[in-house]
């Protein structure tokens, strides 16, 4: 019958809501932020778009999601028990960006990417008229 009562403390300790652990992880200010960055689907896990703030984390997961300019690519390598200093923060993720431990390094910017997608401006007064 004990087997039935549900999940016991072990088995909900191997996971963690998303938007908890991103508020953890000091990624977000507040958690109210780390939820309406799940809802509007800025997050990535493991390549798959995530809309759930509820979304199970789990250690070892690869989480994608854009961070003011900046686009951060972390694998997940403890799931946190508080909203603790910057150090503790930090032991909660791996940083995979390749540039990230390159000193002087220029991190991937999200402006950089949408550039190619932008026309380079006003077209000249011919164009705007048409053929």
């Amino acid at each position: 019958m004990a087997s039935e009562a549900g999940a016991g403390p072990a088995e909900a300790a191997e996971s963690r809501r998303l938007d908890r652990w991103l508020w953890y992880a000091r990624f977000c200010k507040t958690r109210a932020l780390a939820t309406r960055l799940c809802q509007a689907g800025k997050v990535r896990v493991n390549r798959m778009r995530v809309r759930k703030p509820h979304y199970s984390v789990c250690v070892g997961d690869v989480l994608t999601f854009a961070q003011g300019r900046d686009i951060r690519v972390v694998r997940v390598l403890a799931l946190g028990e508080r909203r603790g200093p910057a150090t503790e923060a930090r032991a909660l993720y791996e940083d995979l960006r390749p540039d990230a431990g390159a000193p002087g390094a220029v991190p991937v910017r999200l402006e950089s990417l949408q550039a190619a997608r932008r026309p380079a401006g006003r077209p000249a007064r011919p164009r705007r008229r048409g053929p």
